[in-house]
């Protein structure tokens, strides 16, 4: 599969000691952001682009391999130095301006085969009833700290002015793929339902579990107004599938795969992430001790 984004930059002392050379790369940054969620972990350090792992030699990074989002965490090692990076990435990302954009790709360059990542299906009987009538039922609920809350169906979704970019997906577990994606700004809705001064994070609280417990992702308020991210609908010139999040999914474009949430079912804006679920801002975050930031 086409790898045309280049390397990840890495943080010096993380890099050293996961035992690989010296790396190029260039900053995609952002503006200030927030105070880190309650838990203190701050934001998520670098992962290793998969062809910078792989050419380095993952035997040499204590047998590390990238099969999945649990195995990345089974080492104790490796999450110490992770941790080790917290409030370097964050701020490296952000120091060059809000506006900076993750690269995007011509047609030529989408790969033929998408792998969906998490969950491919969702078990609730009150989701399959909407899949199994095109979801023209379903509703979109926009909450929380906003002075207008909304209920939007996905007709008003694909009424809305769209943006359609292509962009690299970069999964934690260590692939990549190349896809077209088209949906409105989420800051359009943002500014549609009307943020109250507190409100500092935004949340998606989606449809799939793992067991008892639902899925749910959160990002601060300039990922979530940067331009390129948006609520996805299509996928690939077609309705998004129900594999790869129908039907909608959120796009961050620079930030890991386990940020984009999919089967998105309402977006809540709030002040704190503490109380919420394990209060760390995200499934992987509280099951798993991923950080918060995840930005590439």
């Amino acid at each position: 599969m086409s790898d045309k984004r280049g390397l990840h930059w890495f943080p010096s002392r993380l890099r050293e000691g996961l035992g690989v050379g010296k790396t190029t790369g260039r900053l995609t940054s952002i503006g200030q952001p927030p105070a880190p969620p309650a838990s203190g972990r701050g934001d998520i350090p670098q992962i290793i682009s998969r062809r910078k792992l792989l050419g380095a030699g993952a035997l040499g990074v204590g047998g590390l391999v990238l099969s999945g989002c649990d195995r990345l965490n089974s080492s104790p090692g490796f999450r110490s130095l992770l941790e080790s990076a917290d409030g370097l990435h964050l701020d490296s990302q952000r120091l060059l301006g809000r506006e900076a954009l993750a690269r995007e790709f011509a047609p030529g360059d989408m790969s033929p085969v998408f792998r969906a990542n998490g969950n491919r299906d969702v078990a609730d009987s009150a989701y399959r009833q909407h899949a199994a009538s095109g979801f023209s039922g379903w509703m979109l609920a926009v909450d929380g700290l906003v002075r207008k809350p909304l209920s939007l169906p996905l007709s008003a979704l694909q009424a809305l002015p769209q943006r359609t970019q292509i962009t690299r997906h970069d999964c934690v577990e260590g692939w990549s793929a190349i896809g077209k994606w088209q949906g409105p700004q989420l800051s359009r809705l943002l500014d549609m339902a009307g943020l109250l001064p507190q409100a500092r994070y935004i949340v998606f609280h989606c449809a799939d579990r793992f067991g008892e417990t639902p899925y749910y992702e959160s990002i601060d308020l300039v990922d979530a107004f940067h331009p390129q991210t948006i609520l996805a609908w299509r996928m690939n010139d077609a309705l998004l599938p129900v594999a790869h999040g129908a039907p909608l999914r959120l796009r961050v474009e620079r930030q890991l795969g386990y940020k984009h949430a999919k089967y998105v079912m309402r977006i809540e804006a709030r002040e704190t992430l503490a109380g919420l679920h394990g209060g760390n801002g995200g499934y992987w975050e509280d099951r798993s001790g991923y950080q918060w930031y995840a930005g590439i």
